[in-house]
């Protein structure tokens, strides 16, 4: 690791410990939770001595990219500050995702206006595309995929036995 994703692992993790919960899945990639949305941090290294903070939300699983949704998509995008609207379509998802630049330079207060604002805005706008174009939003997922590891995968494999 570079020092500027040293330095950058390093400001996450004391803004995310004064400013609430958050797991670290792994030396890079830490995930907080917003309401219905989870939102993903990504140190990336850049070139030889620099580093990216990539945030990135996934909003709602299973849902048609079809034109009408595109252009609302591009329409928010136009609407925003910073941070965007994107497809990813294998898994079918509706991400929204923002960077920025981390390193020496980057401080806490940056850090969190990011994660705040994208947290935001996932958790706003994944119940509209969902009643709008269906889907399903990343908690109800995670729910439902706890549940079903629950219940071992059937959910009538646990009966009750008369004493």
């Amino acid at each position: 690791m570079n020092d500027a994703e040293l330095a950058t692992i390093k400001v996450i993790e004391a803004t995310l410990s004064e400013h609430g919960s958050y797991r670290q899945v792994d030396d890079r990639l830490y995930v907080i939770k917003q309401g219905s949305t989870y939102v993903m941090i990504n140190v990336v290294p850049w070139a030889d001595d620099k580093a990216l903070v990539r945030c990135c939300a996934q909003l709602v699983r299973g849902v048609n990219m079809d034109g009408e949704l595109a252009l609302d998509l591009l329409h928010l995008n136009s609407q925003l500050r910073f941070g965007a609207f994107a497809y990813e379509p294998n898994e079918r998802i509706v991400l929204f995702l923002h960077s920025i630049l981390g390193g020496s330079s980057m401080d806490s207060a940056e850090l969190l206006a990011t994660l705040t604002d994208v947290a935001i805005i996932a958790d706003e706008y994944d119940d509209q595309i969902i009643e709008f174009y269906g889907g399903q939003t990343m908690h109800d997922l995670l729910e439902d995929q706890a549940l079903l590891n629950i219940l071992d995968t059937d959910p009538t494999a646990f009966s009750f036995k008369k004493a």
